[in-house]
């Protein structure tokens, strides 16, 4: 692991087999339904490639890049859509695909605009949360693990652009990142 992570918080393992029964839950609740899946970038990449795999049924696929944290650990608040949908969501069934909720701050703006463009439904799939770090209250229809309140990176989350690749989610030592 090196001298920047502190321990394997959850492993590849129990990532794979979570995102299994997250996917049996979306494949049943959307049966039927024209399901268009929308990736968080960056971090949501592994979690929507690996739960699109899981999918047994057709979905749709499209990607939102959003920021509100810069290059720091912590939410601004200010966010900024880097890139939007590609493409037209009303009358749409819409699954948010999440990395992780920590202050729920940037979710809940996103939540806001999709909504605002008449979904037929819009509802949100993390992989992980952080409910002591919340800032509002976010409605979340399918959560992967919850975790306590640590700088964490792996299997798509960074700290300064790095990290994302790691197989695991890990918590980061605090002497780097200044914690």
């Amino acid at each position: 692991m090196g001298a920047d992570l502190e321990k394997v918080l959850i492993s590849k393992a129990e990532i794979d087999a979570k995102l299994t029964e997250l996917a049996a839950e979306i494949d049943r609740d959307y049966a039927g339904k024209d399901l268009l899946i929308v990736g968080v970038l960056k971090g949501a990449v592994m979690v929507m490639a690996d739960l699109a795999r899981a999918l047994s049924s057709e979905v749709t696929m499209d990607w939102m890049a959003v920021s509100s944290y810069g290059a720091g650990t912590k939410s601004s608040g200010v966010v900024r859509i880097l890139k939007d949908l590609d493409t037209d969501i009303a009358g749409r069934d819409v699954l948010i695909v999440e990395d992780i909720i920590d202050s729920g701050l940037t979710l809940s703006w996103l939540i806001s605009n999709l909504g605002s463009r008449g979904p037929a439904s819009l509802e949100v799939c993390t992989l992980l949360r952080k409910p002591e770090a919340a800032k509002v209250r976010i409605d979340v229809k399918y959560t992967g693990f919850v975790i306590p309140n640590e700088f964490v990176v792996g299997y798509g989350l960074d700290y300064a652009e790095k990290y994302r690749n790691l197989p695991f989610v890990g918590t980061l030592a605090p002497h780097v990142y200044g914690g």
